[in-house]
């Protein structure tokens, strides 16, 4: 990259703020938006105290005119960013029956809609410089379809399937700017408290506020205490973006899940999956044990 500066959303913690450290250690300005004003303040410090270089904006990315504030602050203050991360993403649970239609408002306008607006916010800037790399937070969850996480797999796959279409315009267009997906799978964010920054206008009522997880809080915390660190993962995304890798995986443990579901798709066969997320993670951990 010609432009070291690296803009990271949702990078006050978790792979984010990873990112922000890693990308800070090879010589990067770091610019963190994220909406969580004492966390971008606290991380903020920490870089500058470690000798790195960072900005933080309050960035809301479901506001389209936060992400073009955003995006014309940085470039006016700081200068043309070399790799763009748009990393901000919120989760929930629960049956497609019983998620209300606030729950699916919120995680689109945060995982789906935030990468929308950071492309078009970001690619234009890119493209003039034709130089840079754009990194959008998928998940595994963007490749399999686990039950009890509609509006989250939704978002998943479209943010996949934007950053495929896009990776082949740019190819279309011989152009300098790449793209890559990550795709993680389980790694320890506070993305399962993800209500601690929800919108008011995203606000459940009152009936459907329960955890459809809590009767699972134990052996979802001993999976939290077994899952990848967001070092390791920032390592990767560093590493798969220097060889200009599209899909950066973070781990294989889902991969014989994903060649099943291409195999029924490419058969016609029903989908086939047998489990859910916190099964299929619970054995993995099993079998490391073992």
């Amino acid at each position: 990259m010609k432009n070291q500066v690296a803009v990271i959303t949702g990078g006050a913690s978790g792979i984010g703020k990873a990112l922000a450290y890693r990308y800070g250690r090879a010589g990067c300005r770091i610019c963190i938006g994220d909406i969580e004003e004492p966390a971008l303040e606290r991380t903020i410090d920490e870089l500058n105290k470690e000798g790195i270089a960072a900005n933080g904006y309050l960035l809301d990315v479901s506001s389209e005119a936060s992400n073009h504030s955003f995006k014309e602050q940085i470039v006016s203050q700081i200068g043309t960013p070399g790799i763009v991360c748009l990393n901000a993403g919120v989760g929930a649970g629960g049956p497609i029956e019983s998620t209300s239609t606030k729950d699916w408002e919120w995680i689109l306008a945060v995982n789906l809609w935030g990468v929308i607006y950071g492309i078009q916010s970001f690619l234009p800037v890119l493209k003039q410089e034709n130089d840079g790399h754009i990194l959008v937070t998928s998940s595994i969850a963007g490749h399999l379809s686990y039950p009890g996480m509609g509006p989250y797999n939704a978002s998943k796959h479209a943010v996949l399937t934007i950053a495929e279409t896009l990776y082949f315009e740019l190819e279309q267009d011989n152009s300098g700017v790449g793209i890559s997906a990550l795709c993680p799978g389980l790694v320890r964010t506070g993305i399962l408290d993800s209500n601690r920054n929800r919108h008011e206008k995203y606000q459940p009522h009152a009936l459907h506020q329960e955890d459809d997880l809590s009767d699972r809080k134990e052996l979802i915390e001993e999976i939290y205490a077994n899952s990848l660190s967001p070092d390791v993962v920032a390592d990767l995304v560093f590493e798969g973006i220097q060889e200009k890798k599209f899909y950066i995986f973070t781990d294989n443990a889902h991969h014989d899940h994903m060649k099943v579901r291409h195999q029924m798709i490419e058969s016609g066969s029903n989908p086939s999956l047998d489990g859910n997320l916190i099964d299929h993670i619970a054995t993995g951990i099993n079998d490391r044990e073992n």
